[in-house]
């Protein structure tokens, strides 16, 4: 055998190790690709029922909040309604009531000062 064959011995020798190799590889490669795959299948399985279950916690807590927005809107015009009832009241009532007050007052200070009897000492003022 000369120098050339052995050398070309050799090369396939090495060169069938290293497809050998490549071929072991890719075959690992394959196989935690096939784990992959299989794993996002199964996360698959359980995120696809609990994105339905958020989208529909998602849509109640919406209609939660549209609800709650007018129950808002209804109190803010029951308030506004109770405002101007009381202001009308206030204005409606309170002149009369000062007046009606102011009159009891007087009535009142002109009975006690009929009510005197005439031996009674009067309220008089030394000069």
């Amino acid at each position: 055998m000369s120098a050339g064959e052995i050398a070309a011995v050799i090369g396939s020798v090495v060169g069938t190790l290293v497809v050998i190799g490549f071929f072991v590889a890719f075959l690992g490669l394959l196989r935690t690709l096939r784990r992959l795959t299989e794993s996002i299948e199964e996360l698959r399985a359980h995120v696809v029922p609990l994105a339905g279950q958020w989208r529909q916690t998602v849509d109640q807590a919406n209609a939660e909040l549209t609800r709650v927005d007018g129950l808002i809107t209804s109190a803010e015009s029951v308030s506004q309604t109770v405002d101007s009832a009381s202001r009308l009241a206030y204005l409606a009532l309170s002149n009369p009531v000062i007046k009606l007050l102011a009159f009891t007052s007087g009535t009142g200070a002109a009975l006690r000062r009929f009510r005197r009897t005439p031996g009674s000492p009067r309220n008089t003022r030394t000069k």
